[in-house]
């Protein structure tokens, strides 16, 4: 099984590579991440990712070039790197690996919920930029701010957040008994792993403390740790 499941990720990161969603290095450490979701989570989880990397690989290049004028494009001609796979990644695959070692559904809870967390990001921040209107600080909602702000928040854009959300929160219901619970705790981790991601970008990372990366590693542990609570609360199993 793993020779097969290697073969596939190596398929799929050629794929990836040609085209363009990832840089060689971001290449290298979504293979590892991809082997240690399949081989030890299985293909529902390896899914919530590989669809995290679709959405999130159109929403970046969606106007690419109209955002690149304006100064707030993501990356490289929209390409990313390991430190974003591992900012957004690394919190699942940690958390894949206690769910191995525990089989909790709380874990699996916290895990999707940090995929939606980063969904939810991406899409909100890719696509808010080209159709949010009068961003505001998430820290001060009367403050107006130029779209692409670190914490700069809009109405569409919590819109998108929250079908991104979704989208994970739905992949996520088979592997559990109480998909109802599961599916709200996964989606109001992801939101609310979103809006922590704002909140971080607004303090820390605007006062040059944390990097991009940084944020978005923080940010989907929040949303983990939401989910979790959030799974607990709804199904009685804390």
């Amino acid at each position: 099984m793993l020779v097969l499941d290697t073969a596939l990720l190596a398929a799929a990161a050629i794929l990836v590579y040609k085209k363009g969603a990832l840089d060689l290095k971001g290449v290298v450490a979504a293979f590892f991440v991809g082997v240690i979701t399949l081989e030890l989570g299985g293909w529902i989880p390896f899914l919530a990712l590989f669809v995290f990397l679709l959405t999130g690989t159109l929403a970046t290049k969606f106007k690419y070039h109209e955002k690149a004028r304006r100064k707030i494009a993501e990356g490289k001609r929209g390409v990313r790197s390991w430190g974003n796979v591992l900012g957004n990644g690394l919190v699942a695959a940690l958390l894949i690996v206690l769910e191995y070692v525990t089989k909790k559904d709380v874990v699996w809870a916290a895990t999707f919920a940090s995929i939606a967390t980063a969904n939810a990001d991406t899409l909100a921040s890719e696509l808010g930029k080209v159709y949010g209107r009068n961003p505001r600080l998430i820290t001060n909602l009367h403050r107006r701010v130029e779209p692409g702000t670190n914490g700069g928040v809009t109405l569409q854009g919590e819109l998108f957040a929250l079908i991104g959300a979704a989208i994970i929160a739905l992949i996520s219901i088979p592997l559990f008994e109480n998909r109802a619970g599961a599916f709200l705790s996964v989606l109001i981790g992801g939101v609310l792993g979103c809006n922590a991601d704002s909140v971080i970008g607004a303090t820390l990372e605007e006062r040059g403390w944390f990097n991009n990366d940084m944020t978005n590693f923080s940010a989907t542990a929040v949303g983990a740790l939401m989910g979790a609570l959030a799974f607990g609360a709804l199904t009685g199993s804390l």
